[in-house]
């Protein structure tokens, strides 16, 4: 098992204060996640930036088109270094084997993460789009359909974890956002776990936003959580 299981979040609109909070933290106890605000703000130049300091980065850039436009943005993802980036599951099986195929002849392939619910969404909010029955079944049916198109894993709630590894086995990546230690406000997530439930959960990966972003010592803050995480895997 990955013995960096925490993604920080940089949810920051400019590149400086990505980069100093960046400055703070150890590359060995983290990766770091660069989300669609930031990339059209800052650009390809702060990946650069990010792995010139050692740090591995999550594109989270959840493409969804035509097969065609979203296999030739994942090869321009790959070609940048990024270690993991993610597509939209509910953009159908041809565009995620594309996505696939594309990421595929990089030289150094990065992981391919398909997006199931996001976990924004209630089961109202859900249903308001579109999408019928729980949310459980819709995201372990578009996990179904980006395992059989080839992808990595997933991203999902903590919540819908033991469901996915389940269904899906042992080996498939799940990457779980809606991480709050216990305390802090649920903020814009409808969906939320407590990193050790999360891993419990069964999940690999492990989003954190604002509870190391905006802490007085983010350093601290990444270490309190990384250390909880060793207890419970020891045990």
């Amino acid at each position: 098992m990955d013995s960096r299981r925490i993604i920080v979040a940089l949810d920051f609109p400019e590149a400086a204060p990505a980069l100093a909070l960046a400055s703070r933290l150890d590359p060995s106890a983290c990766r770091l996640k660069v989300g669609k605000e930031l990339f059209v703000s800052a650009g390809p130049a702060l990946l650069e930036q990010l792995h010139a300091r050692g740090h591995e980065v999550f594109l989270d850039l959840k493409f969804h088109d035509i097969p065609n436009t979203v296999a030739g943005a994942c090869r321009a993802a790959a070609r940048l270094g990024a270690w993991m980036l993610n597509v939209h599951a509910s953009g159908g099986e041809a565009m995620l084997r594309a996505a696939r195929d594309a990421v595929a002849a990089a030289s150094r392939p990065p992981l391919l993460i398909g997006v199931t619910v996001l976990t924004s969404l209630s089961a109202e909010a859900l249903g308001r789009v579109g999408f019928a029955g729980p949310v459980e079944a819709n995201v372990e049916r578009l996990a179904r359909l980006a395992a059989d198109s080839g992808l990595d894993g997933v991203v999902c709630s903590a919540l819908e974890a033991p469901r996915l590894r389940a269904a899906l086995g042992s080996s498939f990546t799940l990457v779980t956002p809606g991480i709050r230690p216990a305390g802090p406000a649920r903020d814009d997530q409808a969906r939320v776990a407590t990193p050790e439930a999360a891993v419990r959960l069964g999940a690999d990966y492990l989003v954190v936003g604002r509870p190391i972003t905006a802490a007085a010592d983010p350093a601290v803050a990444l270490e309190s959580i990384n250390q909880s995480l060793r207890e419970i895997t020891s045990a």
